[in-house]
């Protein structure tokens, strides 16, 4: 099935979900397990992700929604590692002799679908690719269905599923947890990062806006300031100017929301 392009409209649609997806209350305590086995097998995720160039969560949520997790299956499409694939896509790995090993079968899926030439690791860019992957027959002839492939388990999908290749049905339910929802979920945990999204690294101190004792003139704090700014004004009773200045106003405010001043304010 032929792949969709990642236009403007869809990298937003992707963005927009991911950021407004909440777990299923039932299937919370299904999703943590998931998550946990997942982070137990970095390692070996890391292995294959690392020589073609691509984060190891990818290659973890595609192996649990491929093969459940299981590292006697082939990251095509779950059939053993005994023989070839025999589902679609039939006769993978091309080379070599069965049985293969988990990371042999691995590293060829994810060259067939192109994974070591991609390099869009953003947040829109991940979930495409991984979209691209299980192929885009909810998107072309479901269009009311958001593909349970990524959104099984969250408040994004109900029901509709294909029960087989080709055959549809508008009433089954996924039993699996959707890929984004899991890459949601460690991100949540702050195990995962994105390149629109890195990790924050603990060496740089808090997020946060420190407090600046003069307006600043640097781009970027006006930027960090404004948008704090912005945010506090979102909450009831605070009118902030928006100028950029963390100062002792902002850092009032800042108080009022979440108990502390500022980093740097004298009176924290």
């Amino acid at each position: 099935m032929g792949r969709l392009d990642l236009t403007d409209a869809l990298r937003a649609e992707y963005r927009t979900m991911f950021d407004t997806s909440s777990i299923t209350a039932s299937r919370q305590t299904a999703v943590e397990g998931l998550v946990a086995s997942l982070i137990a097998n970095k390692a070996r995720y890391e292995a294959v992700a690392q020589p073609l160039g691509m984060p190891w969560h990818v290659v973890a949520v595609i192996h649990n929604m491929e093969s459940s997790q299981s590292f006697s299956k082939h990251l095509h499409n779950g059939d053993p590692l005994t023989a070839r694939t025999v589902h679609v896509p039939a006769g993978r790995p091309r080379t070599g002799s069965p049985p293969f090993t988990w990371e042999e079968s691995a590293t060829d899926a994810l060259t067939m679908h192109g994974f070591a030439s991609w390099h869009d690791w953003t947040v829109a860019g991940t979930l495409y690719q991984i979209e691209c992957y299980n192929g885009t027959g909810y998107r072309l002839y479901h269009p009311d269905v958001k593909t349970p492939y990524l959104w099984s388990f969250c408040n994004w999908y109900t029901a509709g599923k294909y029960v087989a290749d080709g055959t549809w049905s508008q009433t089954a339910t996924s039993s699996q947890c959707g890929a984004a929802v899991l890459l949601r979920r460690m991100a949540e945990k702050q195990l995962i990062g994105f390149t629109d999204e890195p990790l924050p690294d603990p060496a740089n101190g808090p997020l946060v806006v420190k407090y600046m004792t003069a307006k600043p003139s640097d781009p970027k704090l006006i930027a960090d300031g404004t948008a704090l700014q912005t945010w506090l004004n979102t909450h009831t009773g605070i009118h902030l100017k928006i100028d950029g200045w963390a100062g002792k106003g902002t850092s009032d405010a800042y108080k009022t929301v979440s108990g502390n001043y500022l980093p740097g304010d004298p009176r924290a």
